[in-house]
């Protein structure tokens, strides 16, 4: 984690913020929520299973509410518990999502259907729950939509997950002019990224390192990467970044044609 100095700290203006991530015990959403206890925040985050360790950093950690997104009246629970136990909601990280690998004609309606759910309707839902939330408070609050690459660039062999993410986009832009100016919508949409579940899709480090070299950056984003940009989107200094999508993809993907080409110059 890139640790923030006391001075840079208080300049997000995190203290006594109350932060959700959603899908928050692993992955991004661990990184993203370290990030922000790290600069002082309160931070909730939820999945449908308690994990074996919450995020931590700064001598705080992460409180846990049990929720599954896809389900509205577990995401009424999860926010009911937030107002009784918090007061007060500041910063959502729309971040629960994903997809595991299947070709299109491969993959069954129903398949297709859950991706959909839980990509693109699940933080719909989520954003509604949180908006009605935020609208109360004097100071208003953010959304964060977590978007990805997928949703401008092909997505083969997770192809409604690309769908799903061009769909978020299309509601951060719609969200943002509906409920400001007392809430805040945006987008950061991360490239490709190093978890701790890299090797399902990129294979052994050799392989983790060969796809990051394809990157301008030299390396896949960490999660502390997307923390760094979250962290700046939710706090005062992004105050007129809204409705539009952050993309942080370390200067994206290498052309293919240029590794086809045999012109002698591949730069």
């Amino acid at each position: 984690m890139n640790t923030q100095s006391s001075t840079g700290a208080a300049a997000l203006g995190y203290h006594g913020k109350v932060v959700l991530v959603t899908g928050g015990t692993k992955g991004i959403g661990a990184g993203i929520a370290r990030g922000f206890l790290a600069v002082g925040a309160a931070v909730v985050v939820c999945g449908r299973n308690a994990p074996e360790a919450l995020p931590e950093a700064g001598g705080a950690r992460a409180d846990f509410i049990p929720a599954d997104v896809r389900d509205i009246e577990s995401l009424q629970a999860l926010f009911a518990t937030i107002r009784a136990r918090f007061g007060r909601l500041d910063v959502v990280v729309n971040n629960a999502g994903g997809a595991p690998f299947a070709l299109a004609d491969k993959a069954s309606p129903r398949f297709h259907e859950g991706i959909i759910r839980l990509n693109l309707i699940a933080p719909l839902n989520v954003a509604q729950q949180a908006n009605a939330l935020m609208q109360e408070q004097a100071e208003g609050g953010v959304i964060i939509f977590i978007g990805s690459v997928a949703a401008s660039r092909p997505s083969p062999g997770t192809a409604a997950y690309g769908a799903a993410k061009a769909g978020v986009l299309s509601l951060a832009s719609s969200l943002a002019v509906e409920w400001a100016p007392k809430v805040r919508v945006l987008a950061v949409s991360p490239g490709l990224v190093q978890t701790e579940q890299s090797h399902l899709h990129y294979g052994d480090d050799a392989g983790i390192a060969a796809v990051g070299a394809t990157i301008p950056a030299g390396r896949m984003a960490t999660p502390d990467d997307i923390a760094n940009a979250c962290l700046y989107a939710g706090s005062p200094m992004a105050a007129y970044f809204a409705g539009t999508n952050l993309l942080l993809h370390g200067g994206g993907e290498r052309p293919a044609f240029l590794a086809a080409a045999n012109t002698g110059d591949q730069h």
